[in-house]
């Protein structure tokens, strides 16, 4: 009887499949610890997103708080800087994207703001020219923020006004948990 017309197979046959197998097995027990490796870590995916508790944040202040290793501006802003922003005309602006992660769109004070109202401002409080921290209350030429390393002014919405910073500060995905708890990310 010819090898051909055997259809059973051999032991060698046999043989070359298992070592195959056993193999595949082995290559696969060593790959995925380097792949599992990629994997965000515990604390990494702890900080994917945060709650603050808004309760105690009075009109004309604002809270920071840390969430994935950068600070976030809270505000709870006055009448006053609600007017001031919406009064802007974009055309005033250098950069006239909202850079919001929420409602993407033009950079309105109505589309960088947490809720319809105005009153909520929640944004990254990360100069977006070399990564310095600005100054907030009032500070700058537009009574929102001012980087003192170099220069840049943000008005009451975040937005640059003045410097070198070519983009408006960050709105992070962001919303209402309930009345006074914000969800950030």
């Amino acid at each position: 009887m010819s090898h051909a017309e055997d259809h059973e197979g051999t032991r060698r046959d046999f043989l070359y499949y298992a070592t195959a197998g056993t193999a595949t097995v082995a290559a696969g027990a060593a790959v995925w610890p380097l792949v599992n490796q990629m994997n965000p870590s515990a604390d990494v995916q702890a900080l994917a997103s945060i709650r603050v508790d808004v309760s105690e944040v009075e009109t004309g202040t604002q809270l920071t708080v840390k969430w994935r290793g950068k600070p976030v501006f809270i505000r709870r802003r006055t009448e006053q800087e609600i007017e001031e922003g919406r009064a802007v005309p974009l055309s005033d602006l250098p950069d006239t994207d909202a850079r919001n992660a929420n409602t993407p769109g033009e950079a309105t004070d109505e589309n960088r703001t947490l809720d319809e109202a105005g009153e909520w401002l929640v944004m990254m409080g990360v100069c977006t020219h070399l990564g310095c921290v600005p100054l907030g209350d009032g500070a700058g030429d537009f009574d929102g923020w001012f980087c003192p390393c170099h220069g840049s002014h943000y008005d009451t919405a975040g937005r640059i006004r003045k410097g070198p910073a070519p983009e408006n500060l960050p709105v992070p995905v962001a919303a209402f948990d309930d009345e006074t708890t914000i969800v950030l990310g």
